[in-house]
C-alpha cells in the first residue's frame, strides 16, 4: 500500500533524526559529569573514553523506546494537518488499519531494546563497574592531579602532590594524610611510585621525607625521617567483589529470584513491552485539529509517556518491598496503558464517525435548501 510505504519510510527518518538529537543530548551530559569526574581525581583521564562507550549501552533501550513513539507521534500529526488522514479516512480505512504497519515499524525495536536490556546492558553495567575497579587499584596515585587535595578509595587517605611526570607515574612533593584510629599520620616526601608485589598487594611507596605522627586529644608527637616509606592499598572496590545487581542479566536473577532481583525483572521486560504499546499509544495520540493549536496532543503524549514511566517505578518499588507479588507488578502497569489504549482508540474513532456523520448531514441540509 502506498500509504503504508509513504509511513514507515516517515517513521525511519524521524526516529533517525530524534534518536541521533537525543543521544547527543545524553552523551554531552555524561561527558561533562565524567570529565568532572577526572578533574577532582575520581576517575582517570584514560578512563573517560571507555566509560563513554559503556554508557552508550544504558541509554539506548529508553533512547529507541522515546524515538519510536515519537517518531509515529510525529508522522502521524504532520498527516493530520496536511489533510492526508482525511484522504485515508475518505479511502474508507478506519483508524485501526493503521495498527498493523505501526507494529511492523515497532516490533523490530521491541526486539532490539529487549536484546540490550536482557543481556547488553547489564554487560556493559558490569564492564563499566569492573573498569572503574581495575583503574582505582592499578592507579591510586594516577587518581591524583597537582594542586587538589584527593581522598583514597578506601576513605583513610588524603593525598596532595604538587607535580606529576610525562607517563604520570612517578609524583614529587608529595603532602599525605593518614588517618587511624589511635593516631593521625602526616608524611611528606620528595617523591613517590606505586609497586605491585608478586601476592597481587600495591603499595604506594614514598622516598626521602619525613613523617609525623599525632595522638588525638594528646600533646605527643613523633617525627622521623626516611629514605623509603609504603603504604598497603585497600580499596573498597578490591574488597568487594561481588556484582553489582544492574550488572546480572535477567537469566541470572531469575535462578536466585530474590526481592530486589525480580523488582529489576520488573523494570526490563516493561521497558520491552513499553516499545509497542507507546507505538499503538501514538495512533489515538496523534489526531491534531489543523484549526486549532498543534502542541496540546504533544503535550498529553509526553504526560502520558512519563505516567508509564512512574507506574513500572511504583511497581518495581512495591514488588522489592513485597507489597506487590511479582505477576501483579510484571503486568499491572501495562494492563493499565492497555485500557488507556482501548479508550484512545474507542474516543478517537466515535468522534471521527460522530463528525462525519454531522458533515454528510448538513450536505443533505444543504441541498435541500436549494
Amino acid at each position: 500500500m502506498i500509504f503504508a510505504r509513504a509511513m514507515r519510510r516517515e517513521f525511519v527518518q524521524n526516529a533517525v533524526a530524534i534518536s541521533v538529537a537525543l543521544l547527543v543530548i545524553l552523551l554531552t551530559t555524561f561527558l561533562v559529569r565524567l570529565l568532572n569526574e577526572a578533574t577532582v581525581g575520581k576517575v582517570s583521564a584514560a578512563a573517560v573514553g571507555p566509560l563513554l562507550g559503556f554508557a552508550i549501552f544504558n541509554f539506548l533501550p529508553i533512547l529507541l523506546s522515546l524515538a519510536c513513539f515519537m517518531a509515529i507521534l510525529l508522522t502521524l500529526s504532520r498527516w493530520y494537518r496536511d489533510s492526508e488522514m482525511t484522504v485515508w479516512f475518505s479511502a474508507g480505512q478506519p483508524l485501526t488499519a493503521w495498527i498493523r504497519p505501526v507494529l511492523v515499524f515497532s516490533v523490530p525495536i521491541m526486539l532490539v531494546v529487549g536484546a540490550l536490556t536482557q543481556e547488553l546492558v547489564p554487560w556493559a553495567h558490569g564492564e563499566s563497574l569492573n573498569y572503574r575497579k581495575q583503574v582505582a587499584d592499578r592507579n591510586e596515585l594516577g587518581l591524583v592531579r597537582p594542586g587538589v587535595f584527593r581522598e583514597s578509595t578506601d576513605g583513610r587517605r588524603i593525598f596532595f602532590i604538587e607535580s606529576t611526570d610525562q607517563v604520570g607515574e612517578t609524583v614529587r612533593n608529595i603532602f599525605v594524610s593518614d588517618n587511624q584510629p589511635d593516631k593521625l599520620g602526616i608524611t611528606v616526601a620528595e617523591r613517590g611510585r606505586q609497586e605491585v608485589h608478586d601476592n597481587g598487594d600495591r603499595f604506594i611507596v614514598l622516598e626521602k621525607g619525613h613523617r609525623y605522627e599525632l595522638k588525638p586529644n594528646s600533646p605527643e608527637m613523633r617525627s622521623m625521617d626516611y629514605e623509603s616509606y609504603a603504604f598497603r592499598i585497600e580499596t573498597k572496590a578490591a574488597q568487594n567483589t561481588a556484582r553489582h545487581q544492574d550488572s546480572k542479566p535477567t537469566r541470572e536473577l531469575l535462578i536466585n529470584p530474590t526481592r530486589e532481583s525480580l523488582g529489576d525483572v520488573v523494570t526490563r521486560v516493561g521497558t520491552t513491552i513499553m516499545v509497542v504499546m507507546l507505538a499503538l499509544l501514538a495512533i489515538p495520540l496523534a489526531y491534531v485539529n489543523p484549526r486549532a493549536g498543534r502542541s496540546a496532543n504533544m503535550i498529553l503524549a509526553l504526560l502520558i509517556y512519563f505516567i508509564y514511566i512512574n507506574l513500572m517505578t511504583i511497581a518495581r518499588a512495591w514488588v522489592i518491598q513485597g507489597r506487590l507479588p511479582f505477576a501483579v507488578g510484571l503486568i499491572a502497569p501495562h494492563l493499565i496503558m492497555l485500557s488507556v489504549l482501548v479508550w484512545g482508540f474507542y474516543y478517537r474513532m466515535t468522534a471521527t464517525t460522530g463528525r462525519a456523520r454531522r458533515r454528510v448531514r448538513d450536505a443533505r441540509k444543504a441541498r435541500s435548501v436549494s
